[in-house]
């Protein structure tokens, strides 16, 4: 029970107490510029050439999605932000690229080393305990997702669970697999290998030298199975840190400037480079670092396209850092996921990010993913029931519309209402569909919406009630 007040009473505290931002102005004069106490930010978007109207565009579309943060940062310098971006909102996910960070600094420094097993480690877990053959992964293995170890673990969601693959079926280092396991136990390893504490040693390596304005150790802890309803047992605790809109931005300029900051070197810029890196193809243009997602192929997220490698850090329920490199542009989205029921999905931040990059003035970022300016002819009910006449199986390639699912989307629509979708070989998921009002309904993985239709040739494309384009899709072996 005191546990329960306690965690209240620092919720209240983290929702109630968000000060309000303060800007020094751009004065144009400065060519590599850092925030010191606080961010410098344009007077006017049109001072490093962006179009405010384009800006607003992507300012009201983030409203109708659900945003409730938005930094933009063109060079070290805040173009533009909205919403409460001084809360110290949930990372989730986004901590496994923060840790990322931190990782680096002690292994440069020797304290940790990659090679090592987690047999040599002592590295294990309760029951079923890990077998020999799982013991000879590598903390290299692990911070790629790659470990091959396959224990249930803290922080999973219910499609992490339902992807899980069975014990041993992975060698160590074979197999990428979006693995909280991984992601857990390499917090007990850098606490043991490091004999700091992860929210301490973040807040003094990067934190402060940093001049993060809101970030504070009071506002992180750790869960065990013990805060989890039916949680599995794991003794690898989750580190559950809680960071502003605008001090991530900090941390996205860091990796920007190759792990610099003003006159010091905080992270190896052979240690940025190494961790950014794709070393795992998740999609046909994503793929996976030392934890942060990477794009390939001018992916990088649904819905929008870039000209070269960028990489992002990704938390449930919305919350993205973008880092692109050749524009020198780190975007930060996040979500008060504090509310229930409050998540902002994937193809609706690419629709936002293609918004952003177009304000940029950047070209070459694919077409326009809204319904307003698709090509092609919106089907209405009667057009509908016909093409979905008798089993239909559509596949679409998967340009991350499932973050970590595979290069293809099948999707088999049966005559009797079933409802099928695969993301993965051997991974199905079942549901309903049904025809109603011009629209395609569907009940599937606890989600229940509809599509608008739009027919170009053989391919149809689904838009959901944003006008925000899903995906693409066309017959099965085309």
């Amino acid at each position: 029970m005191k546990r329960k007040i306690l965690s209240c009473i620092l919720l209240f505290s983290v929702v109630a107490c968000s000060p309000k931002p303060v800007w020094v102005p751009y004065d144009g004069m400065n060519k590599v510029i850092y925030p010191d106490e606080h961010w410098q930010k344009t007077i006017a978007p049109e001072q490093l050439g962006w179009s405010s109207e384009k800006l607003a565009l992507a300012h009201e579309y983030s409203k109708k999605i659900g945003s409730d943060a938005v930094v933009i940062v063109d060079n070290g310098v805040v173009v533009d932000a909205w919403g409460d971006i001084t809360r110290n909102f949930q990372c989730h996910s986004m901590r496994k690229s923060l840790l990322s960070g931190l990782i680096g600094v002690h292994v440069d420094e020797g304290k940790i080393d990659l090679s090592k097993t987690i047999a040599e480690l002592g590295i294990d877990d309760y029951e079923p305990s890990l077998t020999p053959e799982e013991k000879q992964a590598t903390t290299g293995d692990l911070i790629k997702a790659r470990s091959g170890i396959y224990h249930p673990a803290l922080g999973e969601s219910p499609i992490m669970k339902a992807m899980r693959p069975k014990r041993n079926s992975h060698k160590p280092g074979t197999f990428w697999f979006y693995n909280n396991w991984d992601f857990n136990a390499l917090g007990t390893i850098f606490e043991r290998e490091t004999g700091k504490k992860i929210f301490k040693d973040f807040d003094m390596r990067i934190a402060k030298p940093l001049q993060m304005e809101d970030f504070g150790v009071n506002y992180c802890r750790y869960l065990s199975s013990a805060d989890y309803k039916d949680a599995p047992m794991s003794m690898h605790r989750y580190y559950l840190f809680r960071i502003s809109a605008r001090d991530l931005a900090r941390f996205g300029l860091l990796y920007l400037r190759e792990g610099r900051w003003q006159n010091k070197q905080i992270i190896s810029s052979s240690w940025v480079q190494e961790s950014t890196t794709s070393y795992s193809k998740r999609s046909i243009d994503g793929g996976y670092s030392y934890m942060w997602w990477t794009g390939i192929n001018k992916g990088l997220i649904v819905n929008v396209s870039v000209k070269d490698h960028s990489y992002y850090a990704a938390g449930w329920g919305g919350h993205r850092l973008f880092v692109l490199p050749y524009r020198q542009l780190v975007v930060v989205h996040r979500v008060n996921t504090d509310l229930s029921n409050r998540q902002v999905s994937d193809h609706h931040i690419g629709r936002l990010l293609w918004l952003i990059l177009s304000a940029a003035g950047e070209k070459d970022i694919g077409d326009e993913p809204a319904i307003e300016t698709s090509r092609g002819v919106r089907l209405k009910a009667d057009d509908l029931k016909e093409l979905f006449k008798g089993d239909t199986k559509w596949v679409s390639p998967n340009t991350q519309i499932i973050p970590s699912g595979g290069e293809s989307l099948v999707v088999s629509c049966f005559k009797d209402g079933e409802l099928s979708m695969s993301v993965a070989e051997g991974l199905e998921f079942e549901g309903k569909w049904w025809i109603s009002c011009d629209r395609f309904y569907f009940d599937i993985l606890g989600s229940k919406s509809f599509f608008f239709v739009v027919q170009e040739d053989s391919w149809i494309k689904f838009f959901d009630a944003t006008g925000t384009l899903f995906g693409r899709f066309q017959p099965f072996g085309k």
